[in-house]
């Protein structure tokens, strides 16, 4: 999910909290009535629990899961597909009623502060013992945590890296290494300098062993390294240009200022853990504003589907993309519309001196707080998220927090060392529309507005929003 989409949906959240802790009764109807469902899971007289969900592409999983965990067990797990507004109210007030209360429901890991406030999710018992770092990140761990308790099992994440057309870069590499040898030799660059129409024609053996070094090495590791492939970069025919991302969406954007913009902590729940206005960030938004010289794009009429369009009708060498290019460039070139090869990256470093980190949300796994299964509740989210993971990829195109999983899959692996080093979406309820006005401030910046005052302006509003509620 895009973020803008999410913020949407986190605004529906909190609106739906505030609700639930104002004692609001609304009639929020599941999608499905789940005493038409029980069927396939078991029959009516063993102890159940129902599972809500709001998203669709996890229903395969889902209903595996279930009915293996309930054959396992000897009891019965009801999915629920449901709404996503208003998704906490509605869990509220099917907790209030007899019948159908939701026991274990997943939610971003971003709501979860909300949920545990409203007692709708609860200290976790660890079933299994599953979540310790041998089996996740710290960052999956710290994500599902509130005030040093874990209220929640972490099964997905989503997070951004850079995403290449390895054939091209293959193409830059020649290049160079041509040039290289052509500068050793004394001799004017010519035809043969650039390679871009003559391919590997006539490649020499010196000439593929040192295209092959540009390659390994040609990687990114700084923002300065694109700038320096798009200055040595004799584009081929019919590429637009080195990179474009989305940069309306703060999802894509994050990583510039991640390492040194903290909004609630390494947890996101400490509100005297915000560190907005400091030079680091200044300067990375600088880097960022400098970007526009090179990349032009229009913040106002980009999207992240275009964006991807273009990587795989291979007009572009980079883009800033998430977890879910990788089965989208996968099926491309399975049909025949993407004809290249493409590698995944951890995102560059903003410079030499600047660190980068993405952001990063967590699929988290709740048990309600007023489940009277709490037991049996804890036992299936520890199984979805531990169990079943090796097989969540594959039904949904998502990839699972646990450590381990997904070992075949090169572009998965890169993602997770990503997640690994990334920043969680925070909980703070204090901060709800921080998203918002950070994408108003990238927009500002990338077109051309004065930082400094837009770091401080942000920073006196968020700290005025932390006092007063």
């Amino acid at each position: 999910m895009h973020l803008k989409n999410r913020i949407i949906m986190v605004a529906a959240v909190a609106l739906g909290v505030a609700a639930v802790l104002a004692g609001g009764t609304g009639q929020v109807r599941p999608l499905e009535d789940a005493d038409k469902r029980t069927g396939i899971f078991g029959s009516s007289d063993k102890e159940t629990i129902y599972f809500w969900y709001t998203d669709e592409t996890m229903t395969s999983f889902i209903n595996s899961a279930a009915v293996s965990f309930g054959e396992r067990e000897g009891v019965r797990v009801i999915p629920v597909l449901t709404y996503e507004g208003a998704y906490l109210e509605a869990i509220n007030q099917a907790s209030l009623q007899e019948g159908q209360m939701p026991d274990v429901y997943l939610i971003g890991n971003d709501s979860l502060e909300k949920a545990y406030l409203a007692g709708l999710a609860s200290e976790t018992k660890d079933a299994g013992a599953v979540c310790n770092t041998d089996n996740f990140p710290e960052t999956a761990l710290t994500a599902v945590s509130f005030h040093g308790k874990n209220i929640a099992y972490p099964l997905y994440f989503e997070t951004s890296a850079l995403i290449y057309n390895e054939s091209y870069m293959a193409e830059w590499a020649l290049q160079q290494a041509r040039r290289k040898l052509a500068e050793a030799e004394d001799n004017e660059a010519g035809e043969n300098s650039s390679g871009a129409a003559e391919g590997d024609a006539g490649l020499t053996e010196e000439e593929a062993a040192l295209a092959q070094q540009y390659l390994e090495n040609g990687i990114p590791a700084t923002v300065d390294d694109i700038l320096n492939i798009a200055d040595t970069f004799d584009l081929p025919e019919g590429v637009d240009g080195i990179m474009k991302w989305d940069v309306s969406d703060i999802f894509y954007n994050y990583w510039i200022v991640g390492r040194y913009l903290v909004v609630g902590g390494a947890a996101g729940d400490d509100e005297s853990a915000i560190d907005i206005d400091n030079p680091e960030t200044v300067q990375c938004l600088e880097v960022y504003k400098a970007l526009n010289q090179f990349f032009s794009m229009e913040s106002d009429t980009i999207t992240y589907d275009s964006v991807l369009q273009d990587f795989i009708d291979g007009k572009i060498l980079f883009t800033v993309a998430t977890t879910d290019a990788i089965r989208r460039l996968d099926e491309a070139r399975e049909d025949g519309s993407f004809v290249y090869e493409y590698g995944v990256a951890t995102m560059p470093e903003v410079s030499e001196e600047l660190e980068s980190a993405s952001l990063s949300m967590t699929g988290a796994v709740a048990v309600n707080g007023y489940s009277e299964h709490k037991e049996l509740a804890n036992g299936f989210a520890a199984y979805l998220v531990y169990d079943c993971a090796e097989e969540l990829y594959e039904k949904t195109g998502k990839l699972p927090a646990r450590n381990g999983t997904d070992e075949d899959n090169g572009p998965a692996q890169i993602f997770k060392l990503e997640y690994a080093d990334s920043v969680s979406l925070p909980k703070l309820m204090e901060t709800g529309n921080f998203w918002l006005q950070m994408e108003v401030l990238f927009s500002k910046v990338w077109n051309g507005a004065e930082v400094e005052p837009l770091v401080s302006e942000l920073a006196e509003q968020i700290a005025a929003q932390v006092a007063n509620l």
